[in-house]
C-alpha cells in the first residue's frame, strides 16, 4: 500500500471575512501549545535547508503571507487517517487563530480585496525583492498530496504519465473564483496566478531520473529562483522524502474533497507506475497542449467542457471526470478506497466546487465578506 500525506494552506480572516495578518500571532500560540513553529524558528530551518523548509506534517507553520497558515498530515496509508488528521490540524488552526482575534478559512484566494502582507523571514524577504509584484500578489491557497514511490525512477515514470491527468484534478478542485474584490471568470484563479512564478506548470517527458535531475540542475544553475523548494512544478519528486508531491489543486473548502483528492492522486501514482513496471510508454503529449488543458480547467471548473486527455479534445467535465475515474479504478479497488472515492467524485458533481459555493452564496447575498463566512463554517463542517 503506497502512503499518502496532504499539505494545506489556509486564509487567515477577521469575523467581518477580511483576511487578517495574524498568522505569525496564532503560530506564537500553537508553538506554545506543541502543535506549531513560529516564524523564526521556521525561517532558520528553511535559510539551513536548500529545498525551502521542513516538512510540516503534523504540525502548523508559516507560508509566504502574514494572512496564511500551513500544516501537513501525516504519512497515512488509510484515507480515513487522512480525514482525520485534515480535520484535526484543520480544527486546531482555527484554534490557534481564535486565540489572536481570528478564524481560518479553507479559502484558495481572498474573495474581499486585501493587502497581502510578507511573513517576516529572510526568506521570504529574498523571494519579495526577486519576484516583486509576482511574489507581492501573491496571496494564494493550495493543496499538495504526496504519495510514496520506490526510488527517482519510479518517481519520474510517474510523473511523466500522470502530466496529462493533472488539469482534471485543478477542475475537480476549483475553489478561487474570486480575486481580491472581483469575480475573476475563472473558477480556479489560484491556477492562473501560481503561473507566473518563473517555474511553475506542466513539465515535458523526462524519460527517465538522470533527464529529471538534469531539468532541476539546469534550471537551478540559471539563479533565477531562490532555491530548489521554488521548483513548483504541477507535479515533481520531493527534495525530502521518496514521494511524488502533486501540486495543482486549490484548497479544498470541504475536507472530505481534500480525501477525494488524495485518494485520487495515490490511485494515479499505482495506476502509472504499473504502466511503466508493463513496459507501456508515457502519453506523448507536448507540455503545449497540458498547459492549455489546465488553463481550462482553472477557467471553467466544472462547468464547461475539459480537454479530455485520451483525446485532446474537449468534452463535457463530467465525462472527462469519470474518465479519470475508470482510469483509476482499479487501482481504487486494490487500495481499497473504490466506494470512498467513487462516492466523493459523485459529491463533487452533484454539489459543485467551492467555487460553485462561494458564487452561490454571492449571488444570494451580493457580499463578499458573506462569501468568506459561509467559506469558514464549509472549512469546518
Amino acid at each position: 500500500m503506497r502512503t499518502v500525506g496532504v499539505e494545506e494552506e489556509l486564509l487567515v480572516v477577521d469575523d467581518a471575512g477580511r483576511p487578517v495578518p495574524l498568522g505569525p500571532a496564532a503560530l506564537e500560540v500553537a508553538a506554545g501549545r506543541g502543535e506549531g513553529e513560529t516564524v523564526a524558528a521556521h525561517d532558520r530551518v528553511e535559510l539551513a535547508d536548500d529545498a525551502g523548509g521542513g516538512d510540516p506534517a503534523g504540525r502548523l507553520v508559516p507560508e509566504l503571507k502574514a494572512q496564511q497558515l500551513e500544516f501537513g498530515t501525516r504519512v497515512c496509508t488509510a484515507l480515513d487517517d487522512v480525514a482525520a488528521d485534515l480535520r484535526h490540524w484543520r480544527g486546531r488552526a482555527d484554534a490557534a487563530a481564535r486565540s489572536v482575534g481570528a478564524r481560518v478559512a479553507a479559502l484558495a484566494s481572498s474573495p474581499v480585496r486585501v493587502e497581502p502582507l510578507d511573513t517576516p523571514g529572510r526568506r521570504y524577504a529574498r523571494m519579495a525583492d526577486t519576484f516583486g509584484l509576482t511574489a507581492a500578489d501573491q496571496l494564494t491557497c493550495g493543496c499538495h498530496v504526496h504519495v510514496s514511490v520506490q526510488d527517482d525512477e519510479e518517481g519520474v515514470a510517474v510523473l511523466d504519465r500522470i502530466r496529462v491527468w493533472l488539469p482534471v484534478l485543478t477542475a475537480l478542485t476549483a475553489n478561487s473564483p474570486f480575486w481580491l474584490g472581483e469575480d475573476s471568470g475563472h473558477a480556479s484563479y489560484r491556477a492562473q496566478a501560481w503561473g507566473r512564478w518563473p517555474s511553475s506548470g506542466p513539465t515535458g517527458l523526462f524519460g527517465d531520473a538522470a533527464g529529471y535531475h538534469r531539468v532541476v540542475a539546469d534550471l537551478l544553475a540559471t539563479e533565477t529562483i531562490v532555491d530548489a523548494g521554488m521548483l513548483y512544478f504541477d507535479a515533481r519528486l520531493s527534495e525530502r522524502w521518496p514521494t511524488v508531491e502533486v501540486r495543482v489543486a486549490d484548497v479544498a473548502l470541504h475536507a472530505g474533497d481534500a480525501v477525494t483528492l488524495a485518494g485520487l492522486v495515490r490511485g494515479l501514482v499505482e495506476t502509472a507506475a504499473g504502466e511503466w513496471r508493463a513496459g507501456r510508454p508515457a502519453p506523448a503529449v507536448r507540455s503545449e497542449v497540458v498547459r492549455m488543458a489546465g488553463w481550462r480547467a482553472s477557467r471553467s471548473g466544472l462547468t464547461g467542457d475539459l480537454v479530455h486527455p485520451a483525446t485532446g479534445r474537449p468534452a463535457p467535465a463530467a465525462v472527462v471526470v469519470r474518465a479519470l475515474l475508470e482510469h483509476v479504478r482499479p487501482a481504487l479497488a486494490r487500495a481499497g478506497d473504490e466506494r470512498r472515492v467513487a462516492d466523493g467524485v459523485a459529491t463533487v458533481l452533484h454539489r459543485g466546487t467551492g467555487a460553485d459555493l462561494q458564487r452561490r452564496v454571492f449571488a444570494d447575498t451580493g457580499d463578499l465578506t458573506a462569501v468568506v463566512r459561509a467559506s469558514v463554517e464549509a472549512t469546518h463542517g
